[in-house]
């Protein structure tokens, strides 16, 4: 196990040395302590690796992942994950705005709440959130699920394209073009499956699922208030 105390080597070292892994390594965990709400930290990487983050941190954490999987054991400050391609990220506590925000594949778990516009822009990432998420959640969302255990606030799904939603509590309200769709067996195997892989013992049919009413691709003059 490799371990880096960012109280003595900056954060440009760090970030060096994790992503200078090759896809063969025998260096394949890694600790970093004393992060202290440090920005950018474990980004870029693209090796299978396991990083465990002792602590909390700033903007940015595990920015366009590919392949590790990384574990903050404290709060995450604004973009986690953001553009993230694939692999794992957990959060043991809160995540700040836009989390997973355009994420492109992988798994991001947060087992606290996440503010607002979590995956925005999401273009398939995997986001299961066992809290709370914020307004604007899913803006844009593209491709891809966001699991939320907990309640939604204000404009949930705004101008979403074919990102599938899932909610368990209540939605403040819905967002431009999003609504309320059938659960389908399809989508409770889709949500089991995630449910599993982000540790959340929810059941399945306690959810939701919230999509695109397809009203907005086009440009329809009946619609031009919605736009």
């Amino acid at each position: 196990m490799q371990t880096i105390d960012m109280a003595t080597t900056p954060l440009r070292e760090l970030n060096a040395a994790l992503q200078a892994q090759a896809q063969q390594t025998n260096q394949t965990q890694w600790v970093i302590e004393n992060p202290k709400g440090a920005h950018a930290v474990a980004v870029g990487l693209d090796a299978p690796i396991e990083v465990t983050v002792r602590g909390s941190t700033g903007y940015y954490c595990a920015g366009m992942n590919k392949q590790a999987t990384i574990n903050v054991t404290g709060s995450a400050g604004p973009g986690v994950a953001e553009n993230m391609m694939s692999g794992t990220v957990v959060i043991e506590g809160d995540a700040s705005q836009y989390a997973g925000a355009t994420g492109h594949g992988g798994l991001l778990v947060i087992k606290g709440n996440a503010s607002s516009r979590c995956g925005i822009s999401m273009k398939g990432i995997d986001i299961v959130v066992h809290g709370n998420v914020g307004h604007m959640s899913a803006f844009m969302a593209q491709s891809g699920n966001l699991v939320v255990c907990g309640d939604a606030g204000d404009a949930l799904g705004d101008s979403l394209y074919e990102a599938r939603l899932f909610v368990r509590g209540s939605v403040k309200s819905l967002g431009a073009d999003c609504i309320e769709k059938e659960m389908r067996p399809e989508h409770i195997e889709i949500l089991k499956d995630l449910l599993a892989r982000g540790g959340c013992d929810a059941k399945p049919e306690e959810f939701k699922r919230y999509g695109s009413a397809r009203k907005l691709y086009n440009f329809h003059v009946d619609h031009a208030g919605a736009y």
